[in-house]
């Protein structure tokens, strides 16, 4: 499995599925979701529409993972999944996790050898960003003991918007390979 660290523009990225960090109404919002509304053009609110129609009529509640197609995007799928938002609820570090591997088994379903995440939760739902990293890692790093054998993905991008995600990420993986190597 290679897990590689990104500081960019998800949107560009050739991968097969990009995980949106979704506002519950799948409808688009600010930051990463809606730099992904835009860049897929209009397909992908039609898409979103359709799900909401048919399976989430009251919009995707937080922990859950939908795979819609990208629009104007490099990537094949969107995976749409809602952090808890801080706003509104007390942490739920186990929601958050769910957002990472119920992405990377909807990703798995549909055949996506790559995948790249954002910083799930750590924008406008006010995670710590080191939080998030880490949360990421054991959520990213659990999926794919359990699921190596099996699954089509052998590449997840993680996806930096600034300098403290982009430190969080590195200071995370540093841990985490410490923590494997001593296992």
């Amino acid at each position: 499995m290679d897990i590689q660290l990104f500081r960019g523009d998800i949107t560009t990225l050739s991968v097969d599925a990009i995980v949106n960090a979704a506002n519950p109404s799948l409808l688009g919002g600010g930051g990463v979701d809606g730099a992904i509304h835009a860049a897929a053009g209009p397909a992908l609110l039609a898409a979103c529409r359709e799900v909401r129609a048919n399976r989430y009529p009251d919009g995707i509640p937080s922990g859950v993972a939908v795979a819609t197609k990208a629009g104007n995007l490099k990537a094949k799928w969107v995976i749409h999944t809602a952090a808890p938002n801080l706003a509104l609820i007390k942490p739920n570090p186990k929601i958050l996790a769910d957002c990472f591997k119920n992405s990377l088994y909807v990703a798995a379903r549909h055949e996506a050898h790559s995948i790249a995440f954002p910083a799930l939760g750590a924008g406008a739902f006010r995670w710590d960003p080191k939080q998030v990293a880490q949360i990421a890692f054991t959520a990213i790093n659990e999926w794919v003991q359990t699921n190596k054998h099996i699954s089509p993905i052998h590449r997840i991008v993680l996806v930096a918007y600034n300098d403290e995600v982009q430190a969080a990420f590195e200071e995370a993986f540093t841990l985490n390979a410490v923590e494997e190597l001593a296992a």
